[in-house]
């Protein structure tokens, strides 16, 4: 049974080193311990908040309420249909760490979002994407606590309603569920997707030929070490922001004074 610390300090639990402190505090690794970290916050009437890995988050004050951890981990392969694996990773485990065991037993898919900070359960919940791969290009399902009744309820893609860095969990069911596990779908057969321009051209000094998955997850390493610190030596909340979707037209106007503007097809008459 995991431990309930009172007045814990949370700045070794979010890159931003805040030196925030919770009321409670509790590190769940299984879906009976959130159900019973939930049960806890009720019982004593005070507001809890889901904690990852601890980026994209700025925390401004104490919390006077229950800090739940999640700490589930675990991965497992699903099926093999020949063409995709299936990978099921639990919420805790790190991003970056999953997306190494990925590439070290050869399912590829991943290789884009490397080093992106956070864990996996955090990752639907923004869509996270990166050098032109978004999560939901790599989704199969996922598994979610239903807060009130305490289901899991599993959600397909569609059911995510994944959008740029959006899904259903930021807007009309945010803190009604909590994601334990995801699903990728993965393919055995790499298909590098390097023609985002930042990435096309770090790979411009390699030979087409050499250039493989294992490659693609270093210079996209290299890229972003370049544009983010370590927050283990300089904390900062991540990489967080969204570049603005605007009409063609805007677009055409803003080119009339910065022709070298850099911009991405969006959807049908947008940019981004």
């Amino acid at each position: 049974m995991p431990l309930y610390l009172p007045h814990f300090n949370l700045q070794n639990h979010n890159t931003l080193a805040c030196p925030a402190l919770a009321d409670f505090f509790v590190s769940v690794s299984s879906a009976e311990d959130l159900l019973n970290a939930i049960k806890f916050s009720r019982e004593k009437k005070i507001p809890s908040m889901i904690l990852g890995g601890g980026s994209n988050i700025v925390l401004k004050s104490d919390f006077p309420g229950l800090v739940i951890h999640i700490g589930l981990l675990g991965k497992e392969v699903i099926s093999d249909d020949g063409e995709y694996v299936y990978v099921k990773a639990a919420a805790g485990e790190n991003w970056h760490e999953f997306v190494q065991f990925c590439l070290d037993f050869h399912y590829w898919g991943l290789e884009n979002l490397s080093l992106i900070p956070g864990s996996v359960g955090a990752a639907p919940i923004q869509n996270i994407g990166a050098y032109g791969v978004e999560l939901k290009d790599v989704f199969s399902e996922l598994s979610a606590l239903d807060v009130q009744s305490g289901l899991s309820v599993t959600f397909t893609a569609e059911a995510c309603r994944f959008g740029y860095r959006d899904s259903v969990f930021k807007n009309e069911l945010q803190d009604k569920y909590v994601i334990t596990s995801v699903t990728f779908k993965l393919q055995k057969q790499p298909q590098l997707k390097i023609r985002y321009p930042a990435l096309e051209n770090a790979l411009r000094e390699y030979d087409h030929d050499s250039i493989t998955p294992e490659l693609v997850s270093e210079v996209v390493s290299n890229i972003r070490q370049t544009k983010l610190p370590d927050p283990n030596f300089i904390p900062n909340a991540g990489s967080f922001f969204k570049n603005p979707i605007v009409a063609m037209a805007a677009l055409n106007a803003i080119k009339m004074n910065f022709p070298e503007v850099v911009f991405f097809p969006f959807d049908e008459g947008s940019v981004k």
